[in-house]
Formats: C-alpha cells, structure tokens, sequence
C-alpha cells in the first residue's frame, strides 16, 4: 500500500484541529481574558529531548483556525532530527490565542513527534536489510491518518488504512468462510484489484494460500527457522510478513529471514510523545 502524504490530509488536518479546538476551547478560554484582547506577544517552543520532529502541518492550522493573524515560523522540517533545548518554531500574534492554541498544537506535535521518533529508532535497527517496517491500525481513535503520516516521517511504512482498502484474511474470517481458499478466491471476486493478504499459522497454511492466489501473506508467530523456510517455499510468488510479539530484541533476527514486511502495533500503539515547551515574552 502506498504511503500516506500531506497532500492526502490537507482536509483531515483541518478537521483534526477543529475537533481538538473544540474539545478544548469549547465556548471560549476564560483564562485568556485576563489578557487585554489587543496585546501582542512573542513564543518560541523548544524540545527538551532528542527526537525526530512531526506534526507542523497541525500546529500551522491549530493557530490558523484561532487567529490567522499569528505568524508561525518553522526553524526545522517533519522527519527532521533535533536535539534537546532546540528550537523548532515561533510565534509572534495576539497573546490570547498563543495560549488558548499552545495545547492543542503541542498536542499534536508532541504525539505525532513521538510516533515518528519510535520509528526511526526501529527502521535505524534494519537499514542495512530489505525489509519493510509497517505500521497496523492500532492508533488513536480519530488520529490514525495523522499517525500514519508520522509513521513515515520516521522511515517506516503504512500498512492498510482501514477496512476498506485491503483485504486481511484472519483465522475467524477463515473458518466462517469455509478455508483458506474459498475466503482467497471470494475476495478476488469482491474487490478484484484489491490486495489480499491472508494470515497462516503454520508452513501447511502458507502454501494453501500461495496456491490459492494471495498477494502477501502474513506469518503469524511462526519460528525464526520457518519463517527461513517460507521464504524459501514462497520464492516471490507472494510478499511475506512477519507478525507478531515483535519486539526491539527480536526485530534484527526477524528481518534477517529475508521477510518482506514485519508490522508493529507499537509503532502507534505504544507512544511516549515528546517533550516538548513554549516560552512566552510580551
């Protein structure tokens, strides 16, 4: 599947943003009031850790949909590395909505950031194999475009978005379709062009899925000594993923096996969003 673009969320971001808006300003920020409504003001937001910066495409429109009036000057790009006490970006505007947006947007960034940060980690593990890195759609609930996006600022790559755009044949959807082959062949006829991927549990599995015509398979838990064979059994006659209590132990063992593909929930699932601060003078 092809990896997700800005170009693919310019209406998601904005729709991202209103919601958090929302959900924080909702009928308007009493504290921000203290502040005479004409008073200008200066911010700078720094990191206080290294990390891999994503997310500038939220925070542009989290001040944007607050006050159009606010400058916002990026000192570092999305898939950047950056150290601790760096600056990533300013502010120059009205003081009320620096900080009625301040959470919002750190929110954003400091989250999208920590996504991105793990997976550079993880992709710096394999660089020098074939393998793919892919994300799955364990993410936030309303943030799994956004976290996707970031998944790939980190050098990993998108699995499926969602239910709609691939087929992954697992074993409940395989027994109430009557068998490997039978739930295969009625996807091709559902969706033909659609990718289908098909989870095994075991060698047998596998080669009823390549006969069958699956375009990858996935390799569920599967020992490092057959997932050797798989590979050697499938020849690429279909892309082969690893799946599966991965780990950052096991990840270089895993792709050493030739797999094409290995996926993590932790990519998304399992995030400690960056630190992150902003500095205000009037």
């Amino acid at each position: 599947m092809p990896n997700l673009t800005l170009a693919d969320l310019s209406a998601e971001i904005e729709a991202n943003v209103r919601r958090a808006l929302a959900e924080d300003i909702g009928s308007g920020d009493i504290t921000a009031q203290l502040i005479p409504a004409e008073r200008l003001a200066h911010a700078s937001v720094i990191t206080r850790e290294t990390a891999v910066v994503c997310g500038s495409a939220w925070v542009d429109a989290v001040f944007r949909q607050l006050d159009p009036r606010v400058a916002v000057r990026w000192q570092v790009r999305d898939g950047e590395r950056v150290q601790s006490n760096q600056v990533l970006f300013t502010l120059e505007g009205p003081a009320r909505a620096l900080l009625s947006g301040e959470r919002s947007a750190l929110n954003f960034l400091q989250t999208l950031s920590g996504v991105a940060t793990k997976c550079r980690h993880y992709a710096d593990l394999v660089s020098d194999t074939d393998v793919k890195l892919l994300d799955t759609r364990k993410t936030l609930p309303g943030l799994r475009l956004a976290q996707k996006y970031a998944v790939t600022c980190g050098g990993c790559h998108n699995h499926r978005i969602g239910l709609y755009d691939a087929f992954l044949i697992k074993e409940n959807h395989i027994a109430a379709s009557g068998g490997i082959a039978q739930a295969i062949t009625a996807a091709h006829k559902i969706a033909p062009g659609k990718p289908v991927e098909v989870e095994v549990e075991s060698l047998g599995e596998l080669k009823e899925a390549l006969e069958a015509g699956a375009d990858i398979v996935m390799l569920d838990e599967l020992s490092l000594d057959d997932m050797r064979h798989a590979v050697e059994i499938t020849a690429g006659r279909a892309k082969l993923e690893a799946s599966g209590g991965i780990s950052e132990s096991t990840l270089r063992t895993i792709a050493e096996t030739g797999v094409d593909y290995i996926s993590i929930g932790g990519l998304t699932k399992d995030v400690k969003a960056v630190d992150l601060s902003m500095r205000l003078s009037l």
